[in-house]
């Protein structure tokens, strides 16, 4: 007779739980396209079907993924930066199951728990010159509390952006994002002034007016991978605070690592931001969090009493999951010595690239720092060239770029993005821990891909096909 603890009778195999993921994975898996485009975007799933990007993922680990028939592919994204350390890094995967299994009283919005103030100490000795940190759960959080903080803080009601910035999709930060597609049809919104990057007249005019209470700046730019000239970000400081106006750093793409400092802003010396904004890597790819640093002065305005003890707060900000993926991921960038990995494979990737300038006539720049590369394409010279590059621009500015992409990933397994809408620029921001052989794998693909772009033929005929759709949809 089967017996279990030591000799009770077996009853069965007991009832089934009440959720049981791995069945629902297996038994509703194959319908993700479908469930998406029935209850989600709609737009999502047509778009990966017309690209030829509608792959199946079944597993992923560091900068690589797995698809259902087992090849390997190379991630060249990172969930759009997210994933700094690659997936499924142990030390983060532990630092999560022991929160769980330690069964915190979390949340509990009358103590202070230690992990909060535990992972602010840490972040704020990456920049002395900051003394206090918010907790959110996301990029554009972090940038709707710094924008807060800055108004509330100056007392002025306007907040500068760059032109063709990025800095989140809900409405304050949407206010200051860069790219008129993605504010149409959304307003009104925040009164709000764009200006150049690197153009310091245009922000000496603005602030004149005496109602500006912050520049916010990326310093490389996310869309088309722009870093801010040198010396454009200390100038910009000092004229700020000249007009008692605040800088702010969206770090959330170029922060922790990835372009060769900690933070980008770094880069230049003398440049100390009153606000700096963070998210993507900093959740190790699990749990979302947001960070906005800022000066004592800026949060003690904020903060001033205790009446106004809950005056800005998250539903779900500093829980005790997100800040052990921060400290995690910390500790692993101080263990593995990230930044100077990045600065190392970063170089490679660029100057290899760079490299290939001279050689295709297509391939007019290589740009960034670190693991943050931009890639430019534009008018060739030659007549023969030209015609087709003409037949191109006419139908969609961006397809060229977008035929890059598309061979890539089919022929070459590598996973890459268009930097922008109508941009001719890829971009790169790979996991942190791409290494030598990943990035010989992504030039040498690249090689081959141009190679064939200048020769014609199928990259050609994919343009074609492209074209089609580009003036039937």
């Amino acid at each position: 007779m089967t017996t279990v603890d030591g000799g009770t009778p077996a009853t069965g195999a007991g009832p089934a739980p009440a959720f049981d993921l791995r069945r629902l994975l297996t038994e509703r898996g194959g319908e993700r396209y479908a469930l998406h485009a029935r209850h989600l975007n709609p737009q999502l799933p047509r778009m990966l079907r017309t690209l030829g990007f509608d792959k199946v993922y079944e597993r992923a680990e560091g900068a690589h993924f797995w698809d259902a028939e087992g090849n390997d592919h190379l991630d060249m994204l990172a969930g759009f930066g997210v994933m700094g350390l690659g997936r499924h890094h142990p030390v983060i995967r532990q630092a999560l199951h022991d929160v769980l299994d330690l069964s915190l009283a979390d949340l509990t919005r009358f103590d202070c728990p230690p992990l909060p103030g535990l992972l602010a100490e840490r972040l704020l000795a990456h920049t002395p010159h900051l003394h206090r940190a918010f907790f959110s759960s996301s990029g554009t959080e972090a940038v709707e509390t710094a924008l807060k903080f800055a108004r509330r803080a100056t007392g002025r009601p306007r907040v500068l952006h760059c032109a063709h910035s990025f800095h989140g999709l809900t409405t304050g930060s949407l206010s200051v994002n860069g790219e008129r597609s993605f504010r149409d049809g959304f307003g009104p919104l925040l009164p709000d002034t764009a200006v150049p990057l690197g153009d310091l007249d245009a922000l000496r005019r603005e602030l004149r007016a005496g109602d500006v209470a912050a520049l916010i700046v990326e310093p490389i730019q996310g869309k088309g991978v722009h870093a801010a000239p040198p010396g454009y970000l200390r100038a910009a400081q000092e004229l700020l605070h000249r007009h008692k106006a605040l800088l702010i750093a969206d770090e959330v793409q170029t922060g922790l690592g990835r372009t060769g400092d900690f933070h980008a802003h770094q880069h230049e010396a003398g440049v100390e931001p009153d606000l700096v904004c963070l998210a993507k890597a900093l959740s190790g790819g699990y749990v979302p969090v947001g960070a906005t640093l800022g000066t004592d002065e800026v949060f003690t305005k904020v903060y001033s009493s205790m009446d106004r003890v809950l005056v800005h707060s998250a539903s779900f900000g500093a829980n005790a999951q997100a800040m052990a993926a921060g400290l995690a991921v910390l500790a692993v960038m101080e263990s593995e010595d990230t930044v100077a990995h990045v600065r190392r494979v970063g170089e490679r990737l660029r100057s290899r690239l760079a490299a290939l300038v001279p050689r295709y006539e297509l391939l007019h720049e290589v740009r960034g720092r670190g693991l943050m590369i931009g890639i430019e394409f534009g008018r060739p010279r030659s007549l023969r060239l030209r015609s087709r590059w003409a037949m191109l621009q006419a139908a969609r500015k961006g397809l060229f770029a977008q035929m890059v992409v598309a061979p890539l990933l089919h022929r070459h397994r590598i996973l890459t993005q268009v930097s922008g809408d109508h941009l001719e620029v890829i971009k790169l921001i790979p996991p942190l821990v791409v290494d030598e052989a990943d990035v010989d794998r992504f030039v040498d693909a690249f090689t081959q891909v141009m190679d064939e772009a200048h020769e014609g033929g199928l990259l050609w005929e994919f343009g074609r096909t492209l074209v089609r759709q580009a003036v039937t949809r």
